[in-house]
This record gives C-alpha cells, sequence and structure tokens, in this order.
C-alpha cells in the first residue's frame, strides 16, 4: 500500500486543517446543535486521524483509497455516536471505530472482489444515508439517498448488496470501561414487538424497581422493539449511555424476579 501519497480520494493530505483542543468543543457544541456545517468541519479536521490509523494497515495490499474512505465512515459513526460528557478524549473513542471498520471491510473483502465503480457508489450511498440520518433524524429512503447523490436507485441497492457480508450479531462495536456494544444491540427485535414475550413474564413489580428513564429505555427497547439509536434519538443522550442503562435496569429486574 502506498504510504507517501500526498492526494487521497481527492484530498490533499499535506494540506489538511489541525484543530486545536478548544476549536474541536466549539465545533462539537454546535454539532449536538445541529449544525451541519460544523460536522463537516469537525470530520475534516479528524481526517489526520484516519490517516494515522491506516498506516497500521500498510501490509495490506488493499488499493490506500479504499481504506481512507472506510476509515471515514468509522470517523463519522465516531462523531455521530460520541458522548462529550463522558471524560473520554475524542480520538480514544473513534480510533478503535475506525480500525473496527477498516478490519472488517479487510475481513469481508478477502472473499468477495467488489469493482471499484460498486464500492464508489456504495460508499456514497452510506454517506449520504449517514448525512441525511443526522440531518432529518430518521433513516432515508433509498429514493431520497437516490437523489441526494444523483445515482439510480436501482445502481444504488445493487452496489449495497455487493459489499454486504454476514455479520455476528456479537461483533463488537465498542467498547468504553467495561460496556461493549455489539451489531445485536442495534438491531430492532420485531419477533419481541409482534409476540410480546415479555407478557408471558411477571415483570410489572420487577419494573417498578426502575427509574423513570429507565423504565422508558427498557419500554421502547422490548416492548415496542426500538434499536439502542432509535432510543438514544427519542430521549436525548448518547448510544452508549442507553446500553449502559440498559444492561443496569435488565440486572436489577433480574435479581428481582431470582430473588
Amino acid at each position: 500500500m502506498a504510504q507517501g501519497k500526498v492526494e487521497i480520494c481527492g484530498v490533499n493530505t499535506s494540506k489538511l486543517p489541525l484543530l486545536k483542543n478548544a476549536e474541536k468543543e466549539e465545533l462539537f457544541s454546535k454539532i449536538e446543535e445541529g449544525d451541519m456545517e460544523a460536522r463537516e468541519q469537525y470530520i475534516e479536521g479528524n481526517l489526520r486521524l484516519v490517516l494515522s490509523v491506516i498506516k497500521r494497515f500498510s501490509s495490506s495490499n488493499e488499493n490506500v483509497d479504499d481504506l481512507f474512505q472506510i476509515g471515514c465512515i468509522g470517523l463519522i459513526k465516531a462523531i455521530d455516536n460520541f458522548d462529550s460528557t463522558l471524560n473520554v478524549k475524542f480520538s480514544t473513542y473513534a480510533v478503535p471505530m475506525i480500525i473496527g471498520e477498516i478490519r472488517r471491510f479487510l475481513r469481508d473483502n478477502n472473499s468477495i472482489r467488489v469493482s471499484r465503480s460498486l464500492k464508489d457508489t456504495a460508499y456514497k450511498a452510506i454517506y449520504a444515508k449517514e448525512n441525511l440520518t443526522r440531518k432529518n433524524l430518521k433513516e432515508p429512503t433509498i429514493n431520497e439517498i437516490a437523489t441526494e447523490i444523483g445515482i439510480s436507485k436501482e445502481d444504488i441497492v445493487y452496489a449495497l448488496d455487493a459489499i454486504q457480508n454476514p455479520m455476528s450479531l456479537y461483533e463488537p462495536i465498542y467498547t468504553d470501561g467495561g460496556d461493549t456494544l455489539y451489531v445485536m444491540d442495534q438491531i430492532s427485535d420485531k419477533k419481541n414487538k409482534e409476540e410480546t414475550w415479555v407478557e408471558h413474564l411477571s415483570l410489572s413489580e420487577a419494573m417498578k424497581r426502575l427509574g423513570e428513564r429507565e423504565h422508558e429505555i427498557i419500554t421502547l427497547r422490548f416492548f415496542e422493539g426500538k434499536t439502542q439509536m432509535e432510543v438514544a434519538d427519542l430521549i436525548g443522550i448518547s448510544q452508549a449511555q442507553v446500553s449502559r442503562l440498559e444492561k443496569n435496569a435488565l440486572r436489577v429486574m433480574k435479581n428481582y424476579l431470582t430473588a
């Protein structure tokens, strides 16, 4: 993999901005208020982080442009899920997510080779989806993504399908202080919603032992089939906080039911 490259994916890496801590804090405050321009500046100001990560994969035969784009997806996910109230530096949070995104790409790409044009279309669609979700606070339709990037919905579906590969539900996404977020935490539990299995358990009294916020999280997650990300958006906290509160609530309920 070439390492002395000045331009990657049309980005002149020698001219990337270097944000000071005060600038990062100011930009992130604006991001939390929904400022999309600040979000773009924050992304650009952290692209050096992506560059530092892809150097770890110098032994890979993958195109550096591909690794950079995948790393950027990890960076965007980190920005959109970062909780500034936690005593954690953004780089500490972001690096594992960027690395994880690249490792999944390398693992999946070893078995199936996808053309560069398909990859480019898929990357554009994923990036547009992230932007539209952040902007509108809901997942966009394929038609909305197609309009955003000017590519037919048929081509988008084909490209996204081409880069998809099976993933374990226990694939770790992020670990913070012992609390690990897994793929299964991001998936709506429609089976539980439809069959309402919780109605067959004596949970009413157990749920009375929960605080107001924990009670709301359990209701949304297991009675309404919401993902942790959806719950986070609804009650205005980070996904990591939802995961932590959910685990604590389930622990309290389990202790009550098994006492």
